[in-house]
């Protein structure tokens, strides 16, 4: 099959294209490698992918999904081979919405409009795959989350263009007859992971011999998804194509709530360093904890996540020692 793979620079993207090719797929990769973080980083993960891929099996276009014109292009050249899309690229982070918050509108509504419309023109696309967010859950108490609770809370603008997202594909299934798998993902990490997530930052702080800056007095609670678990969810959605104008959502996540302190102990068993801390307010958005009910996503795609915050923060740690400090 021939596979769409939108943020194919990101961390997740990169990775869920990765292994799309490692198992025989055709991909076609999109990422506007935009500077919200370090683009070198981006370029490495397209390098390592292009070195696993053979021959023409990963093909990469430089563009924003935000332009119309540059998507309407992509959809003429290669818009016949496309068998599926997994729809990953989006202006992440929920602190960064409070600064840019202009990115968020081009990247998340707009560019999930523009992958809308290019996918209904599609004449041989089995399915869209798009990643949603755990943040949609906004200001919910009732752990585990569910995707059964109402979402009508949104506590940052980053989750309210995410629902804002899932309410555009239910709209493009019933009028439009596309087949779509929402993916509400719980704080995914891992190698080749983002430089602004705490695991990220706390590492790098920590091999810096700087203090960590923590958010309260580290008691929030996180459901830290292993990025090799993520992926496996993805492609098993990817694997159960749904019937024309059907629109189901499911929640990836480890099923197991952490908190930062516990973090912060893996991170320190990790590096063999003790951390130093900096406790601040936390800024406005922010949820006191997350936790994905997962029943649905392990009856209906088989999801069983199977690295533990330990092991896979060590995982981590040994990436990121041997990318910046080798």
């Amino acid at each position: 099959m021939t596979i769409l793979v939108t943020g194919a620079a990101g961390f997740i993207g990169s990775q869920v294209a990765a292994a799309l090719v490692a198992r025989g797929e055709q991909v076609i990769g999109v990422d506007s490698i935009n500077d919200y973080y370090d683009p070198r980083l981006k370029q490495a993960r397209l390098d390592r992918l292009r070195s696993l891929a053979k021959g023409e099996s990963f093909r990469f276009h430089h563009l924003d999904l935000a332009d119309r014109a540059a998507m309407e292009a992509l959809t003429a050249r290669d818009g016949q081979s496309i068998d599926g899309i997994v729809h990953l690229a989006a202006q992440a982070g929920v602190r960064y919405s409070l600064v840019n918050p202009h990115a968020y509108i081009a990247s998340n509504l707009i560019g999930h409009m523009h992958v809308l419309e290019m996918a209904r023109h599609l004449p041989k696309l089995r399915q869209l795959v798009y990643a949603s967010s755990s943040s949609v859950y906004g200001g919910n108490t009732k752990v585990p989350f569910s995707i059964d609770d109402r979402v009508d809370n949104p506590l940052s603008l980053y989750a309210a263009t995410k629902r804002a997202d899932e309410a555009l594909s239910i709209s493009y299934a019933h009028s439009h007859g596309l087949a779509q798998t929402g993916l509400r993902f719980f704080t995914v990490y891992g190698p080749w992971g983002r430089p602004d997530m705490a695991y990220f930052s706390f590492t790098k702080a920590i091999f810096d011999g700087e203090p960590l800056r923590i958010f309260g007095d580290g008691s929030m609670r996180r459901d830290f998804t292993y990025i090799d678990d993520i992926v496996a969810g993805v492609l098993a959605s990817l694997d159960r194509p749904i019937d024309a104008g059907q629109h189901r959502l499911y929640n990836l996540g480890n099923n197991a709530a952490a908190s930062v302190n516990d973090l912060i102990v893996a991170i320190e068993a990790a590096t063999g360093r003790k951390a130093k801390r900096n406790e601040v307010p936390p800024p406005p958005g922010e949820v006191a904890a997350t936790w994905a009910d997962i029943e649905a996503s392990r009856r209906d795609l088989g999801f069983q996540p199977k690295t533990a915050l330990p092991q896979g923060i060590e995982r981590f740690v040994a990436w990121y020692k041997d990318y910046y400090l080798a």
